[in-house]
């Protein structure tokens, strides 16, 4: 039940109208019901017993689990089919043309056969399909001897080329894959690693070197792992250079829109790479380049997208003194139903920090009251960094509303739950903050005190505000609006414009 529902809920008005007329053709006999079913399983109150009942009259029927299990096919059936329409319609036209050239070859219509191997081989040349390639060029190699036109060595030597990019390509999605592992176990598991080690490891084995020639598929998992390594050290001016260089290589090759998911994502890291480097207006040009490619194929991945654009976007409008317009934005589509639970959760907690910045603590208190499962489920779901920052902005609101019980409840639970892997990551920093917020809570006239002011000084601003964390200085600025007693948003944008 959970699998099929889970189906159901990311399809919108328009995919379950045309779901139901998939259904309607499908439909041999008119009593079926699994149109019926379908319609029961997109209202959010309805269980499976009470589904049951309006079924069959009954809480558990054999019938019912037998009409579920045909749903689910029809379902799959009518996923794959909507794929063939749209991402793979290039795919099944060279595989339609691969087989139509053999059933000629075997006819020894060796020229037709040939002319459409062509036709074949250009399209997926183009579109960088290697794995197709493969099988074009093991067709022409095949029955070569038999047609004296065409050059043999020529032929050989095309499939080696494309083995080898083919074999990179490979390469990179097991590196891809390994990595992402192993930031799974950073992340969503908080257990210490040196992730720079385990980087240099895996590239090393796989003979991976950062400088070839590549397909947009290519450089998103290079990007990938890249802007991988940037989160876990907190270093995305480090690698600003070599993403804007690396696509903009490759934005030089004629590709219309192939391999348009890849390119999206490459634009997106491109845009939150800047927002995080604190360059601001440089970030929203591409956002708008994501937005213009979000939009072609019929915007066929712009519900993939939409909430990681909509979150850098509101960030850097945030950091532009455009706080109103980026909190509109952000409280207009949490408002919408999406399948992306990581981004939605960064939004809210994002809306959170919007408030807090703008000292609105009754509605950053609303955003936090939103937030009622677990550490251990927000981990699973966002990772550790994300439930470590909304920690973080919980025991900073309710030191601000003078909450005594929450905030030392919070306090200690925080230090037992998270102090261990602080540590084990140098991550001190996070540490030295609380250490510093709780002096000034329970002592407020530190405040005045130059001595203490020279001490938050020496222990935060060690590194350049240039090359510094964005949300390493936000978290700061609340320090030190404390001590300089101005507005937290003005003591936030001075120090990130210094």
């Amino acid at each position: 039940m959970i699998a099929l529902k889970s189906i159901i809920d990311t399809f919108n008005s328009e995919d379950q109208q045309k779901f139901i007329a998939f259904l309607q053709q499908k439909n041999k006999r008119k009593d079926t019901k699994n149109i019926e079913l379908f319609k029961l399983m997109t209202i959010p109150a309805l269980d499976s017993k009470s589904i049951c009942r309006q079924l069959y009259k009954v809480d558990h029927c054999n019938a019912y689990h037998a009409l579920r299990k045909r749903l689910f096919q029809s379902l799959i059936d009518f996923t794959a089919n909507k794929n063939l329409e749209d991402e793979n319609s290039i795919d099944m036209k060279i595989i339609k043309y691969i087989l139509a050239s053999r059933t000629y070859l075997l006819q020894k219509n060796y020229e037709i056969a040939y002319k459409i191997l062509d036709k074949a081989e250009q399209l997926a040349d183009e579109h960088l399909l290697f794995p197709i390639l493969n099988e074009i060029y093991h067709t022409k190699i095949q029955y070569a001897p038999n047609y004296p036109k065409i050059n043999l060595e020529d032929i050989i030597l095309k499939q080696k080329e494309n083995r080898v990019k083919h074999q990179l390509e490979d390469q990179l999605n097991i590196v891809y894959a390994k990595l992402k592992a192993v930031l799974n176990t950073f992340v969503y598991k908080g257990e210490a690693l040196d992730f720079e080690k385990e980087l240099e490891s895996i590239l090393s084995d796989y003979n991976i070197q950062l400088n070839e020639s590549l397909s947009f598929k290519s450089l998103y998992q290079i990007l990938a792992i890249v802007n991988i390594s940037a989160l876990v050290k907190l270093n995305y001016f480090e690698i600003e250079s070599f993403v804007l260089k690396s696509y903009n290589i490759l934005k030089e090759k004629e590709d219309t829109n192939k391999q348009l998911y890849y390119k999206i994502h490459i634009v997106y890291i491109i845009a939150n790479t800047l927002f995080r480097n604190k360059k601001f207006e440089a970030s929203l040009r591409y956002i708008r380049e994501m937005e213009e490619l979000m939009s072609l194929k019929k915007g066929i991945y712009h519900k993939e997208f939409i909430l990681k654009k909509t979150l850098v976007e509101a960030l850097n409008y945030n950091y532009t003194e455009s706080q109103d317009k980026a909190i509109m934005l952000v409280e207009g589509i949490i408002k919408k139903k999406h399948h992306d639970i990581e981004s939605l959760l960064d939004l809210h907690l994002s809306l959170l920090m919007f408030y807090f910045q703008q000292e609105d603590f009754p509605s950053a208190k609303s955003v936090l009251s939103k937030f009622y499962h677990t550490d251990k489920y927000y981990i699973e779901k966002a990772g550790i960094d994300w439930v470590i920052k909304k920690n973080l902005a919980e025991i900073l609101l309710y030191a601000e509303i003078k909450d005594e019980d929450l905030l030392q409840s919070r306090l200690k639970s925080f230090k037992r739950s998270y102090t261990p892997y602080l540590k084990d990551t140098n991550q001190d920093r996070i540490l030295k903050f609380l250490s510093f917020s709780e002096q000034l809570y329970n002592h407020p006239d530190l405040v005045k005190n130059e001595d203490f002011a020279k001490k938050l000084k020496s222990t935060f601003e060690k590194t350049s505000a240039k090359s510094e964390d964005i949300f390493v200085i936000s978290f700061y600025a609340w320090l030190k609006n404390k001590v300089e007693s101005k507005t937290l948003y003005q003591t936030t944008l001075k120090l990130i414009k210094s």
